[in-house]
């Protein structure tokens, strides 16, 4: 049976791929010898890979006046820190002294001194780094070892020197702006507080690229659309739960949409043939296919680090279809876990009808992969971290002030999504169910403020806070400790340090840094234990963690005991493991595994030859010049568009004219070549008598200007319809909404009304079992359409019937050929005549004349007047369908214009070879 890259049966979760376990410098090696391979076979690649980020990770400051003499406005609230490990460090005149006692082995290499901010030459801008994302930055940055790179982003909110004022974008001249480029040019981004062998190994050049945008629009896609809308719909909750006041889906919309056409915009700008393109999260999932529209042969990947929820929750979202398309603009998107990967490909298909196969998720001919990628940590700057001097007076006090007692942190952002009051009722439980342990554990629980504050959530869980500790607590033990507020780096990493047992257990999480950074920093300290939620994207990832539901409190309250008792043989097993993962699944590996797999679709099937758009004046210029023309259309999604219920797919006026038209032309002779029956084909085109038809695949044919259908299965054994109506009755019974069409001379079995993943499935069984145990046996074919599987005679197809046509009407010097479906491949690869460099041919009879036509049984090889430019196979459908043919339209619609323009420059009087 077919499979799928992610299969709809398999609930298995393997969590990263075999050939992406291996050494940052294997992975890099992978990649060199990819680019090879591709320069070799002439595929043209830049050397450049562009991220598109929703920020750069820069903070911009305008040192002086705008020269638009713009006044500065409040600035809201800034942004705090999006990961946490992305605290900034501290200021130079807050670092603890270093102690005069010889430090610990931890905690042993000197302070660095501090970077200032980099000011460019003209005074007019300061350039500081911007904290947040610190994976993926990191990630992104180590690239530099092998790639140039652009990294583009939004400005963020432009600061005065006036502290608390911003500059809004519309105040920023164009000599302003033009001298941020120049700025941006000779930025290198330091870590301040501590030096960082990184800044010192990048090899490439790496060029930041503002993106400009009004503050309205900039603020209103950000804190409105995403943070409102898709922020909360990606961790299952709708925008209704989150809200302070009645929300609307809809109303922010139109600026995530603007935002994300700047973006696209600025893309299109810096980019050059060759290009590797990485769209960087929720922001941005419009862009892909906004640049795709732009640039088709780009190649473009979306990694989404947040995670995608099932088809239930996301069909909630008014506008699915639009982000879906979006999203599906590029040649791969990437998440945190098979499990988000799967999710996403069953909301394709179950939101917006498009069929999934072992090369991704096909919209009108396009691919898109869809794989995943887990995230890892800066392992290397989380070690070096660790050894800041700032880190070890602060330890020790944390030890000293709960000497006796176990130390159970917990850091979240104070966001529903973290699950905080969860985790505090957890804790409760622990101290009823154990009571062995009041007066001998504590829990330090910082919660750092959120992107969205919400003064009801701080007011529950100080509530429960003062609860706990007025219920267990005494006048010398508070069992815990609440701290709302942003740590330091130096406090962060000390409480990572000290902990007896960390608690990080989110009711749904993308990449949980936390998690990972406190395994390193318990690799010289006490190696101990921590207590997952298994909704994180990392869960799979920290396998020897104890990993647990965070909804279940007495589960997590088992854990937290669990842990806290441990023995130290195990604790140091578990650690050992986990170790292993945090310090090779990197984001270093991360991003060179990116770029590997963007690299894997280069020139592959998913990024095939793009068919050229019909060109007009060349088809009106052959068709004026021919003295007999063949014109062959397929009708379903040729002639007419797709619809669910085949009944209603009716010919429009104009697709009747323009065959009227057609027919009228004695130079013409015009078939439609169909999968309808005959019955259908005559209701709604039989007036047009000097009209050929074709019925059922070429099982019937009736001549332009006859009435009589010939049977072209006569001759051939038939019986085996009776036993494949027999299997696909076994199907349908067993899959709601199926249905049997049975014809004169195939039978077809539908499943578009059926759950489309249930039917595909049921799909892919039943052509199993009709490919082993029956086309084997008997003359037939199995063919897959769309949402339906049909079986059919073996020498019967729309293939053989282009050949009789052609066979019969050799002296033919024009010929368009037109379908849209797997079924019309078989028009196209009939009209395939010429072998590179000939121009000239012969025909042999095809079996639709010798077997339907005994007195042609032997008839000869016929020569054929057509030259090659004079045959125009056309998909309908998008440029990068994989097809036979050798051009194509995108619409029906543009079928029907065409034929009616060829007809109208062949009747205007004075026209040569005119008619008329």
């Amino acid at each position: 049976m077919p499979q799928t890259s992610v299969p709809v049966d398999s609930f298995t979760e393997p969590y990263t791929r075999l050939g992406d376990d291996v050494s940052l410098e294997e992975v890099r090696e992978k990649v060199r010898a990819l680019e090879d391979e591709h320069r070799a076979n002439g595929v043209p690649l830049s050397g450049r890979i562009l991220h598109v980020c929703h920020y750069l990770p820069i903070t911009l400051t305008l040192t002086k006046p705008s020269k638009s003499g713009g006044i500065g406005v409040i600035s809201p609230p800034a942004t705090p820190p999006s990961k946490h490990s992305e605290v900034p460090a501290e200021h130079p005149q807050q670092t603890a002294a270093p102690t005069q006692d010889k430090p610990q082995e931890p905690f042993s290499v000197p302070e660095q001194p501090s970077q200032s901010p980099a000011v460019a030459p003209s005074s007019l801008w300061t350039l500081s780094p911007r904290y947040g994302h610190a994976a993926m930055i990191s990630g992104i940055r180590s690239l530099s070892a092998t790639h140039e790179q652009l990294i583009i982003g939004w400005t963020g909110d432009i600061l005065s020197s006036t502290p608390g004022e911003n500059i809004p974008e519309e105040k920023i001249s164009e000599e302003d702006r033009k001298d941020l480029g120049e700025s941006l040019k000779g930025y290198q981004p330091k870590e301040t507080g501590s030096a960082d062998p990184d800044d010192e190994k990048e090899d490439k050049k790496t060029t930041y690229v503002p993106v400009w945008m009004p503050g309205k629009v900039a603020h209103e896609h950000y804190d409105g659309y995403c943070k409102q809308i898709l922020w909360p719909l990606f961790h299952y909750l709708l925008w209704q739960d989150v809200a302070t006041e009645y929300a609307s889906a809809d109303s922010h919309y139109p600026f995530y949409e603007a935002a994300n056409a700047a973006f696209a915009k600025t893309i299109c700008e810096v980019y050059r043939p060759g290009d590797l393109i990485w769209i960087h999260d929720y922001h941005l999932l419009l862009v892909p296919k906004m640049v795709r529209e732009q640039i088709p042969e780009v190649i473009l990947g979306l990694f989404v680090h947040t995670p995608f929820p099932s088809s239930e929750v996301f069909r909630c979202l008014p506008r699915r279809k639009e982000i879906l398309d979006g999203m599906l603009g590029a040649n791969l998107v990437c998440f945190q876990t098979y499990s988000y990967s799967r999710h996403f490909i069953s909301t394709c298909i179950r939101v917006c009808g498009y069929e999934a196969s072992s090369r991704g998720i096909d919209v009108e001919g396009h691919v898109t992969s869809v794989l995943h990628c887990p995230v890892g940590v800066d392992a290397e700057r989380v070690a070096r971290d660790l050894t800041r001097p700032g880190i070890k007076p602060k330890f020790d006090a944390l030890r000293t002030l709960y000497e006796g007692k176990k130390i159970i942190v917990g850091r979240d952002k104070l966001d529903v999504v973290k699950g905080v009051l969860q985790k505090l009722r957890a804790f409760e439980k622990l101290l009823q169910d154990y009571p062995e342990w009041i007066g001998n554990v504590v829990m330090i629980q910082v919660t750092s403020p959120a992107l969205s504050d919400s003064p009801k959530l701080e007011r529950q869980v100080s509530e429960l806070v003062a609860h706990i500790n007025g219920e267990y607590g005494s006048l010398d033990f508070i069992p815990c400790h609440h701290y709302h507020q942003t740590l330091k780096k130096d406090e962060f990493y000390a409480l990572l340090s000290v902990a007896d047992l960390a608690v990080i257990t989110p009711l749904r999480d993308g990449m949980n840094t936390t998690s990972m950074e406190f395994v390193i920093a318990q690799e010289k300290t006490k190696k101990s234990p921590s207590v997952l939620s298994e909704f994180m994207g990392i869960s799979k990832h920290m396998e020897d963690a104890l990993q647990v539901n965070p909804w279940n409190l007495g589960d997590v309250a088992a854990a937290m005991n669990r842990g806290l008792l441990m023995s130290e043989s195990e604790k140091e097993s578990r650690h050992a493991n986990l170790h292993k993962v945090v310090t090779t699944h990197t984001s270093h590996s991360w991003a060179a595994v990116l770029v590997k797999m963007l690299l894997s679709q280069v020139g592959g099937v998913n990024t095939a030859r793009r068919t050229p758009y019909i060109l007009k004046e060349l088809l009106q210029k052959k068709y004026m010049d021919a003295k007999k023309r063949l014109f062959l259309f397929d009708y379903d999604g040729t002639l007419a568009p797709i619809v669910k219920i085949p009944s209603m797919a009716v010919p429009s006026e104009e697709t009747l004219l323009a065959l009227k038209q057609l027919c009228e032309d004695p130079k013409n002779i015009v078939y439609i070549i169909s999968g309808r029956d005959g019955e259908f084909l005559e209701q709604h085109l039989g007036h047009l008598k000097n009209m050929g038809f074709s019925a059922e695949h070429g099982g019937f044919v009736r001549e332009p200007g006859h009435e009589e259908w010939m049977n072209f299965t006569e001759a051939l054994d038939m019986s085996w319809m009776t036993e494949v109506h027999e299997i696909f009755r076994y199907y349908t019974e067993r899959t709601t909404g199926s249905q049997i069409e049975v014809k004169k001379s195939s039978i077809t079995w539908h499943y578009r009304s059926a759950d489309p993943e249930w039917g595909l499935f049921q799909c892919r069984q039943c052509q199993d079992l009709l490919e082993n145990n029956l086309a084997n046996k008997r003359p037939i074919e199995v063919l897959v359409g769309k949402k339906n599987l049909e079986v059919r005679p073996i020498a019967v197809n729309k293939g053989e019937i282009v050949k009789r046509i052609l066979y019969h009407n050799p002296d033919a010097e024009f010929i368009f050929c037109a379908g849209d479906d797997k079924t019309d491949e078989d028009m196209f690869r009939a009209l395939n005549l010429f072998p590179s460099g000939v121009t000239k041919t012969t025909m042999e009879a095809p079996l639709s004349v010798t077997l339907i036509e005994p007195e042609s049984k032997n008839a000869p090889p016929v020569d054929l007047a057509i030259s090659p430019d004079a045959v125009f196979t056309t998909a309908v459908g998008h440029s990068s369908k994989r097809t036979l043919a050798s051009w194509h339209v995108t619409t029906p619609q543009e079928v029907v214009e065409h034929m009616l323009e060829m007809v109208e420059v062949a009747t205007q009087p004075g026209t040569p070879h005119s008619n008329l």
